[in-house]
């Protein structure tokens, strides 16, 4: 197929392509910007296009997978907030819809236990309740993977028992 068949071909479908990008995208602008991208993908990758196969079914597919791409990449950033105290509240109750004062104050007591703990201990665990990876971690305090690990693991149970120990004073 020399480029100037191809081209027609591709400004043939234009309007079909353009009908199904807004049944992807429910939006007009979202539309156009998904042909525009399908047509230059289209475009940059004419030698990928086999001779005497489906031409139409190639370009949808291309117009397909970019929608979904797209889609996940938009996800990933909607999920992600930039870690001031407002967007933590906000995602805090948009997920817990009842808050209780039980419940704060259990995490005001909770963060009083953590902050107790050594710097060994509370850096790696502030950080891995915070989302860092082991990995991730291990990088940052320069220490190995494993010992971020068990300082994590103690952490935790240095946190039951001081727990354990301020129920059983109010048990009293």
């Amino acid at each position: 197929m020399t480029s100037i068949q191809f081209n027609n071909r591709l400004l043939g479908l234009q309007d079909k392509l353009l009908y199904f990008a807004l049944s992807l995208t429910s939006n007009d602008e979202d539309a156009h910007d998904l042909l525009q991208e399908t047509i230059l993908k289209a475009l940059t990758y004419r030698n990928q296009f086999v001779a005497n196969t489906n031409f139409k079914a190639w370009v949808f597919t291309i117009m397909k997978n970019t929608f979904i791409n797209n889609y996940r990449r938009n996800q990933k950033t909607r999920n992600t907030f930039d870690g001031s105290d407002d967007a933590f509240k906000h995602a805090f109750r948009k997920n817990f819809a009842s808050e209780t004062p039980e419940m704060v104050h259990s995490v005001t007591e909770m963060n009083k236990y953590i902050e107790q703990l050594g710097d060994e201990f509370r850096v790696p665990f502030r950080m891995h309740t915070d989302g860092y990876k082991y990995k991730e971690i291990a990088e940052k305090l320069d220490l190995p993977i494993g010992t971020v690990k068990s300082r994590i693991f103690f952490t935790r149970k240095k946190l039951q028992v001081m727990l354990r120990d301020r129920e059983g004073s109010y048990a009293v």
